[in-house]
């Protein structure tokens, strides 16, 4: 597990020049022109880089495959995805824009595939606005966009893998190709060790579980593993459930979630959501539909079990938001689920997600499991992972212990909405900016009157 993107990018940068056949980028969004690694204070630009590793092994190809629509909505500079630029201007280097999906849908996996045999996963693009160190140091000379522009804090997870669960990964990033391109990507080389000798593995040996999430588009049928799979694990917590994620206004999450809350016995539910938003329309849309299905949510918790917050930094009036993006849920100790989808709606048949999930097989997964979650939770109150450990233990309580432990300038926010009265219907007009599903006449209408999910 590689979390924030200095340890992701760091670890990304050294796969990529390890890379012996085959580099296959699949994203939202990216930019040749990020450094990887900006706190060494030199190093190539990603692109260039890209062109000086095919220019000195004659058997290396990229291909990189991104949204269309990523030229319009992500961060990214317009230009080089749309007209190229002089790093991509090689015979065994092609970058394409992936057009197959309905209208307004995204392709949103993130994923880096290194020979076949390395694969890593997550909420991470490769692009602006997403490098950034555990410390989350507000004035950072160090998190600048390409263009010179700084940028705030960011917190995100990626997940790295090697063996059959990587070879799971890659078959469908050459599937993603292939039907985008047309193009048969060469198969497997199968003699290439990839996992790097300096990094220990969080798990060996584990059970790994993929989920997708695809549309219906022309012919191709619609595929729903990934809201599947994050109902489940939202159902199998007992004893807590710990969820990171950028939005909270999905539906069906929220209507799960209620009936965990209602029942006499059920899990603690901590979640750390993001409060910062890029544009107006996020702020309107997902923002204050957030702050509705907080407000629901705390009137579903009966028995005081649940507790959402948002991350703080250390700094001037009274600190800096952090931007969760990250898409993360822990179930006890037993399941781990890192993706791309975000608990929005239209992550559930719209978008093009991937999903992984890393299921206990005995003491040592769940060890593991649970390390991540106090490393996780560690890092957003301030405090080392161990810490957090020993007063979980101590008041066998993971509230308990995050409230004991939230007292410091880095800290987790509790959201206005934990505690302020204020409206808890959706937004009239939701369900066209966050739909479920691909536009159609009937969507447009429940789009323009909708129901409460609990109305539903």
């Amino acid at each position: 597990m590689l979390i924030d993107g200095c340890e992701y990018f760091s670890e990304l940068e050294a796969a990529l020049r390890r890379a012996v056949r085959s580099i296959v980028i699949v994203g939202w969004d990216f930019d040749g022109g990020v450094r990887l690694r900006p706190q060494g204070g030199a190093g190539w630009d990603l692109g260039p880089l890209l062109r000086r590793l095919v220019e000195a092994r004659p058997e290396l190809e990229v291909r990189i495959l991104i949204w269309s629509s990523a030229v319009l909505h992500g961060p990214s500079s317009p230009q080089e995805l749309l007209f190229g630029s002089a790093w991509q201007d090689h015979p065994r280097i092609s970058l394409r824009l992936d057009t197959t999906h309905p209208i307004y849908a995204s392709h949103h996996q993130k994923i880096v595939c290194i020979d076949s045999a390395l694969a890593f996963v997550g909420g991470m693009d490769i692009t602006v606005d997403r490098w950034d160190t555990p410390e989350h140091v507000v004035d950072d000379p160090r998190r600048v966009c390409p263009n010179g522009k700084s940028y705030g804090p960011v917190h995100d997870v990626m997940l790295m893998l090697d063996g059959p669960a990587a070879g799971a990964v890659c078959a469908l990033a050459s599937k993603r190709w292939k039907a985008a391109t047309g193009e048969e990507m060469p198969a497997a080389p199968g003699d290439v060790e990839p996992w790097p000798a300096h990094r220990t593995a969080d798990f060996t040996g584990v059970r790994v579980g993929l989920a997708r999430s695809l549309p219906a588009w022309a012919a191709r049928r619609r595929i729903k593993e990934a809201p599947r799979l994050i109902e489940d694990v939202l159902r199998s917590a007992r004893r807590s459930l710990y969820i990171e994620a950028q939005y909270l206004t999905a539906d069906h999450i929220g209507h799960i979630l209620t009936e965990r809350l209602k029942a006499p016995e059920g899990p603690e539910i901590v979640a750390v959501v993001s409060d910062v938003t890029h544009s107006f329309l996020e702020r309107v849309i997902m923002g204050a539909n957030r702050n509705r299905m907080i407000r629901r949510l705390r009137r579903a918790d009966r028995h005081g079990r649940l507790r959402i917050y948002h991350p703080m930094a250390p700094g001037p009036d009274g600190g800096c938001p952090i931007l969760v993006h990250s898409k993360l849920m822990i179930a006890d100790d037993q399941l781990l689920r890192i993706g791309s989808s975000n608990l929005n709606n239209r992550s559930v048949g719209l978008d093009t997600e991937l999903e992984v999930v890393i299921e206990a097989a005995g003491a040592d997964d769940r060890e593991a499991i649970t390390r991540l979650r106090d490393r996780l939770l560690g890092e957003h109150l301030g405090v080392p992972a161990e810490r957090l450990a020993e007063v979980v233990a101590e008041t066998g309580s993971l509230i308990a212990a995050v409230e004991q432990l939230n007292v410091g300038e880095r800290r987790l926010e509790p959201f206005r909405a934990m505690t302020k009265p204020g409206a808890l219907d959706p937004i009239i007009g939701s369900s066209l900016l966050d739909p479920t599903e691909p536009f159609s006449w009937a969507g447009l209408w429940n789009g323009l009157w909708p129901k409460r999910p609990d109305q539903t």
